[in-house]
């Protein structure tokens, strides 16, 4: 593995790269860093990808800025093609998770020449996310807590992280909590949304966007206690040339971490035909 620093004016991007064959991008989400594709980056480079993995501005070892409009969507998709750059991608595939598949929509979205092949997990298509009605909203009610900062810190610390494995069942949680502490990540994290979601969000209109360009995959997982089937399965309707859906029955929220093999094996396939 290689590191490097990929630069959008004043913020570093920490990128690691892996492999060598075309480009996959991946993005994180919350409250994780691009340490979280480790179960699944070795089987796409043994399966011949070039894997390029960045900690996302506000985490990990990349900068922090401290103005919440520096987390703004456009300045996200800015990210990541400077990251493209850096790695001499001119076209790539994005891989996205949570907050990070929100932002792999985007960036087909707004980088339709660059984005060969668009892959999701958990959060669908932003209009198909909206179109969930009041049963997402109540999944999504932590959003709300994560907009008001000193609400969401004392949410998060209370008896000692004790939402991190009752609510939210992270994987690695000693490794997330402590490093959520490290660097006032635990601010920074938080960013991202209050940047990216308003209060009266769910009760406005959803954005007319154009169609995504990029053949994309969608997967969600039975057990995800956050997001609804629903918004990942109609995400096809906001796609012009062809969706892929698959239903992961028993994994959780993060099946990159706890189902790699068939993640993996979804990945591949669909990057095959």
């Amino acid at each position: 593995m290689e590191t490097l620093i990929a630069k959008n004016g004043d913020v570093d991007l920490f990128v690691r790269v892996e492999g060598e064959g075309p480009t996959l991008i991946m993005l994180h989400g919350w409250p994780d860093t691009g340490t979280m594709w480790r179960e699944l980056n070795p089987l796409l480079v043994a399966a011949g990808y070039r894997v390029v993995t960045p900690d996302l501005r506000g985490c990990g070892q990349s900068s922090k800025p401290k103005e919440v409009e520096k987390y703004r969507l456009n300045e996200l998709v800015a990210d990541v093609a400077c990251i493209a750059d850096a790695v001499g991608a001119e076209t790539f595939t994005v891989i996205g998770h949570d907050w990070g598949a929100a932002l792999a929509w985007a960036v087909a979205l707004f980088l339709p020449d660059r984005v060969e092949k668009n892959i999701v997990l958990a959060v669908g298509h932003p209009v198909a996310f909206r179109n969930g009605g009041i049963k997402q909203q109540q999944k999504s009610w932590y959003m709300l807590v994560f907009i008001n900062e000193d609400l969401g810190t004392q949410f998060l610390r209370h008896n000692n992280y004790e939402a991190m494995t009752s609510f939210l069942d992270h994987p690695w949680p000693e490794e997330t909590i402590a490093e959520l502490e490290r660097d006032g990540q635990i601010v920074s994290h938080f960013n991202w949304y209050k940047a990216n979601i308003t209060a009266d969000g769910f009760m406005r209109e959803p954005l007319v966007l154009p169609p995504i360009q990029a053949p994309s995959l969608g997967m969600w997982s039975a057990n995800d206690w956050a997001l609804l089937e629903e918004q990942m399965e109609t995400s096809g309707e906001f796609c012009a040339n062809g969706f892929t859906y698959v239903r992961l029955s028993e994994s959780g929220h993060w099946s990159a971490v706890t189902a790699p093999n068939e993640v993996a094996g979804h990945i591949l396939n669909f990057l095959a035909k």
